[in-house]
């Protein structure tokens, strides 16, 4: 059925863990009547969390995608996971979305991944509205939220709902209902309908005066945005309802404020709203700009496709489920229209594609009735059919072609060795692993034939332990696990300028070559290995020249002089060479790049260096010494403390080799009420032992 592009919402829930997201989601579901019973996370009958693992942990692991109807809007809804192991799903939706909603603990407040996930929503300009939930838990602070997302996150939170009390029924003005800003309307919610029923009221006079100072916030910031409502504002004239609603979905659009709705999912309260305030204030297709590519023949030349049914077809593959009828591949469709039983192009691969089945997509399966024809500008869907595209590939028509930007993800920082129990097993294990790295593109998997050990490599202690529990239990491998290692890299300490040349003789063949090359380090140790061609034009032949730059490129590749671990923080000027009349080829040139290469690593200093976590602990203030005398035992530099409510924020920076564990020695020296998170901050110099185990 034929769907207006305008009234079609792509949204994703992100936020921090445990701030409620899938709460959120599943309450929006059975508001909007698309299921009948509400699932719970602790009892593990959510739709969306409906993995073993995820329901075991009670914590989203796989972005899920699942669609309701409210108020005549579509919304096609991703949760996505707020544990920082698995920021990789939350990177792939946010590449393919329209708006999200940014979920916040009325409690904790902005939390560490609260962080990374605005800035991943900053990376692909996607415009925001906020959720303040929890707000019947003890210690909830609606103010203290709102004040933080500014300084934190460099937002403009601007509320156009106001709680009424805080906190749970026992303290002296607990939460009971929402204040409409944008109507001057109170809201209660009938708990015995799990808040089906809302009843709305004038705001009472006790209220009145908050609601007041509150609305003239409000009416500040639209102003800004409408010189029509300020003109009405100066006049002292009431501005209309509809005025002050296109005004914040203005602002929302341009991403210069984030309005800010309040409530607590898991009973009911405020949900609601938020629902019509993803259709009010968050972009349709229509409102996001052309997508950018490029012409897959023509690299320099751009290309745009709006979105349009009638522009070709083209789309973007986000997220691919293996299995056993034929992968599912989850594609956002930017324009024209997506038919079943076609061929579409894939140019990453250059490879043309099937579309044998299209399905609407019900949490992370094919929904049962959702077989369609043809899927829209604007929709998200599973194809079945395709074989070569992986994560981030575009599929375009296949006369009119485009090539979209990709999808970077994170490089891994954790390392594990696994081998299979038997030989019966490899076969199977080789196969679980290719489903895995298709699945998820932040997991590695690398077969050392010489010791019959498999490296898997994710994004930290839990991403592996996931993958672990997935090879035993789900797919029934007998493997060996041992302990997991850190992912090194390697990088120099300083600058060297050396001569590398080949002067062999080879049966009655002489071979000559001379090349010069400058080595010196990047400010950044984590950038990759750059070569720079600084040779005079007419110094060797281009064939000569393209293999001897080639040759530099595919040795730092290959991994640095200590151990062989990646290479970066480097760069190389090639300076200079020379050549003889006969002997001096592609062959001799590359035998000098190498030996160039090996000396510039040797004398500038082989540095290893490790990855370092940003370290957030929340803590009552009483354990606050132990947590950062075990944080120096750990070699952390604390970079700050601040006081949040009641508990108190340590921020520290800490070697990711020592930080094995910490989740449950936080919790040790706490008994238990303080909770910690990391992410990846960058690398460092290993200490100097570190870097004397591993042979040269």
């Amino acid at each position: 059925m034929a769907q207006d592009i305008n009234q079609i919402r792509n949204i994703g829930i992100i936020a921090h863990i445990d701030a409620g997201k899938t709460t959120v989601t599943e309450r929006m579901l059975y508001l909007s009547g698309e299921k009948h019973r509400v699932g719970r996370v602790d009892h593990g009958t959510t739709d969306t969390d409906d993995d073993p693992e995820e329901q075991e942990r009670g914590i989203t692991i796989f972005s899920a995608c699942v669609k309701y109807q409210w108020k005549g809007f579509n919304i096609n809804l991703l949760d996505t996971p707020g544990h920082v192991d698995f920021t990789a799903e939350v990177e792939r939706c946010l590449r393919v979305l329209d708006g999200a909603v940014v979920v916040f603990s009325a409690r904790e407040g902005v939390e560490a991944q609260s962080e990374t996930v605005w800035r991943q929503a900053d990376k692909y300009e996607v415009p925001r509205i906020v959720f303040v939930n929890k707000m019947d838990r003890e210690g909830a602070d609606f103010q203290s939220v709102i004040d933080d997302i500014g300084p934190r996150l460099g937002g403009r939170p601007v509320p156009v709902e106001l709680p009424v009390g805080q906190g749970p029924p026992h303290v002296a003005d607990p939460f009971r209902g929402t204040i409409d800003l944008v109507r001057n309307k109170m809201r209660q919610f009938d708990p015995e309908t799990e808040g089906k029923n809302v009843t709305e009221t004038e705001i009472p006079d006790e209220f009145a005066d908050d609601a007041a100072l509150w609305r003239e916030q409000l009416l500040e910031a639209v102003c800004e945005i409408d010189e029509e409502a300020m003109a009405l504002v100066m006049e002292d004239k009431p501005v209309p309802e509809e005025m002050v609603i296109a005004a914040i979905r203005k602002g929302t659009l341009e991403r210069t404020i984030q309005p800010v709705f309040c409530g607590s999912a898991l009973h009911g309260i405020g949900v609601q709203p938020l629902m019509t305030g993803v259709g009010d204030y968050l972009p349709s297709p229509l409102d996001r700009p052309p997508v950018q590519g490029i012409d897959p023949k023509k690299q320099d030349k751009t290309l745009s496709r709006k979105p349009d049914p009638k522009e070709p077809f083209c789309g973007l593959v986000f997220k691919i489920l293996p299995a056993k009828t034929g992968d599912n591949y989850w594609i956002r469709v930017y324009s024209g229209e997506l038919k079943q039983n076609s061929r579409v192009y894939c140019p990453n691969r250059d490879k043309k594609e099937n579309v044998a089945q299209l399905w609407q997509i019900h949490a992370t399966k094919k929904d049962r009735d959702g077989q369609t024809d043809t899927v829209t500008t604007g929709d998200i869907c599973c194809v079945i059919g395709p074989r070569f595209a992986i994560t981030g590939d575009t599929v375009c028509d296949v006369k009119e072609n485009i090539e979209l930007p990709s999808i970077k993800f994170a490089d891994t920082v954790l390392s594990m060795a696994i081998e299979p129990e038997s030989t019966a097993d490899r076969k199977k294990l080789d196969e679980t692993l290719d489903m895995l790295r298709r699945q998820d593109p932040t997991f590695q998997a690398v077969e050392n034939e010489d010791i019959g050990q498999t490296l898997i490599s994710g994004m930290g202690e839990l991403h592996l332990e996931v993958i672990q529990h997935r090879l035993t239990r789900d797919f029934g491998l007998n493997v060996k696990f041992y302990k997991p290692r850190v992912n090194y890299r390697e990088t120099i300490g300083g600058t060297a300028s050396v001569v590398g040349q080949c002067n062999r003789q080879i049966g009655d063949k002489q071979m000559f070559a001379r090349i010069n090359a400058t080595f010196s380090p990047l400010d950044d140790a984590s950038k990759p290995v750059i070569v720079f061609d600084r040779l005079p034009p007419d110094c060797l032949p281009n064939d000569v020249r393209t293999a001897a730059i080639e040759e530099f490129r595919q040795r730092a590749v290959g991994g640095g002089f200590i151990a062989g671990f990646p290479l970066s923080g480097v760069k190389i000027e090639v300076t200079d060479a020379e050549m003889a009349e006969e002997g001096s080829d592609e062959v001799a040139f590359r035998i000098a790049a190498g030996d160039a290469f090996d000396k510039g690593l040797e004398q500038a200093g082989p540095v290893l260096l490790e990855p370092v976590m940003k370290v957030e602990v929340t803590t009552p203030e009483d354990y606050m010494g132990e947590l950062v005398g075990d944080l120096q035992q750990r070699r952390a530099i604390v970079a700050g403390t601040e006081q949040r409510g009641a508990m108190t924020v340590i921020t520290a920076h800490a070697p990711l080799k020592e930080m094995f564990g910490y989740s449950s020695a936080v919790r040790s020296l706490s008994q238990g009420r303080a909770g910690s998170s990391m992410e990846p901050l960058g690398y460092q110099p290993a200490p100097k032992e570190d870097a004397e185990t591993f042979s040269y």
